[in-house]
């Protein structure tokens, strides 16, 4: 007879401990770096694998509110044109002789100021969905920023603003503390917080949530400028580490992002998921490509092979359901 354990008013099993998605994600992380290890031999090197976390962590700043996102129900595909925008903004600024720290922290403001637009649209036009909502500020973002800099790049940052996006403290790279302070907030907001459960209890239900008492307007609304202000932050990390910008830049970031938070097994239906899945995701599909890219792997094999873990992901819940009933759960 299995052994079970009452915690407070719930039972806990440990086959369903074990059954969920997160830990399937972290066997396909082992999986991952077995397989990257034996493709190439320069991979299993400590110093590169710290390093390489420099290369996909900037987009990581995105995910952390997408889950918020998509756990609502809703989705945002603004967010790479938001990063545009608050990039080249802050860049324009710069080159015009307005001092850089002022320049920083206007390019947060943009980006903030993005995403309360896009909140406020959804939650004044609900017969729009975000989809439509977010498709429209894109494009006008993105135009903004081919307005102010049209195809030219911008750059020639101070030295100190090069820290960002390439800077140590001690042997850790400052881009890995910044996002781990950041995870922790928006694991906590999510899991500890009466806000987090509201989250939920939207995504599950948004008419029952609002028979409740819950001002879901105003939820939708924090949670997408909290969008906007972490696609501002990831503006700043990856100009650092380019420096320089172009209207162009984060093209395609809004589908690694969504990519990420679904194989992190947050349901695009609303209402399931944790932060953890969705941070396992990013370290596993960033280091999926960084192994890859070492022995010259094309792009569009990358791209099949994530498409093949979100299939996976998908299918999951189905598949669990199955699994359930041959263990007898």
């Amino acid at each position: 007879m299995e052994k079970r354990v009452i915690i407070g008013k719930k039972e806990f099993s440990w086959k369903t401990f074990f059954l969920q998605w997160e830990w399937m994600l972290v066997l396909i992380f082992i999986l991952v770096n077995v397989i990257n290890a034996n493709l190439s031999p320069y991979y299993l090197n400590a110093d590169s694998l710290r390093d390489a976390t420099m290369t996909f962590l900037d987009k990581a700043f995105i995910v952390l509110p997408m889950v918020f996102i998509i756990i609502l129900g809703d989705i945002d595909i603004s967010v790479a044109s938001i990063v545009a925008l608050s990039s080249v903004v802050m860049a324009d600024l710069y080159t015009m002789g307005v001092p850089m720290e002022l320049a920083v922290v206007i390019c947060l403001a943009v980006g903030t100021l993005c995403g309360y637009v896009n909140g406020l649209l959804i939650t004044r036009f609900k017969e729009l969905s975000a989809v439509i909502v977010t498709l429209a500020t894109m494009i006008i973002y993105r135009g903004i920023a081919y307005i102010l800099l049209e195809d030219q790049a911008a750059g020639k940052f101070p030295e100190w603003f090069k820290f960002l996006g390439w800077g140590y403290v001690g042997s850790v790279p400052f881009i890995l503390i910044v996002f781990a302070v950041f995870a922790v907030f928006f694991a906590l907001l999510l899991h500890k917080t009466t806000f987090g459960r509201r989250v939920y209890a939207m995504g599950s239900n948004l008419t029952a949530s609002q028979f409740s008492g819950i001002q879901v307007d105003k939820i939708k609304i924090l949670v997408f400028t909290l969008a906007g202000l972490m696609s501002a932050v990831t503006a700043l990390f990856l100009t650092s580490r380019m420096g320089s910008t172009r209207p162009n830049i984060a093209t395609g970031y809004e589908l690694d992002v969504i990519a990420m938070v679904v194989l992190g097994g947050i349901s695009t239906s609303g209402g399931k998921g944790r932060m953890i899945g969705a941070i396992l995701a990013i370290f596993l599909i960033g280091f999926l490509r960084y192994g890859l890219g070492l022995v010259n792997v094309p792009a569009q094999m990358l791209l099949v092979i994530i498409g093949l873990l979100l299939i996976l992901a998908v299918m999951v819940p189905n598949l669990k359901g199955y699994l359930r009933k041959w263990v007898k759960i």
